[in-house]
């Protein structure tokens, strides 16, 4: 599942593994949301790799919790792995890094 005309792309690495890379800002949050609620809702994925993400702000933020929120509900944990700094900054200043297994 792609979507780089977006600023983003979104792969599945491995089984069970949800890769984005790109850009999670304003101008593509809510695609990226929709394309990653999509991949969760087509079967449980452990973890959110954010390694490839180049440029966020706090509606990628905003994005990534969400996503959380999501697969929590439908009934399995996602684990957020190499989260870039300036996003773990950003969730630290927001005080919402604990929502983030």
């Amino acid at each position: 599942m792609a979507a780089a005309d977006r600023g983003f792309q979104l792969s599945v690495h491995a089984p069970g593994i949800l890769a984005v890379d790109g850009v999670l800002s304003f101008d593509t949050a809510a695609a990226a949301l929709q394309a990653l609620e999509l991949a969760l809702a087509e079967g449980a994925h452990g973890q959110l790799d954010l390694a490839g993400v180049r440029h966020s702000d706090s509606a990628g933020l905003s994005c990534v919790l969400a996503v959380v929120a999501e697969a929590s509900r439908l009934g399995y944990p996602l684990h957020v792995v190499n989260m870039p700094a300036s996003m773990r900054t950003l969730a630290q200043v927001c005080e919402v890094e604990e929502l983030m297994p």
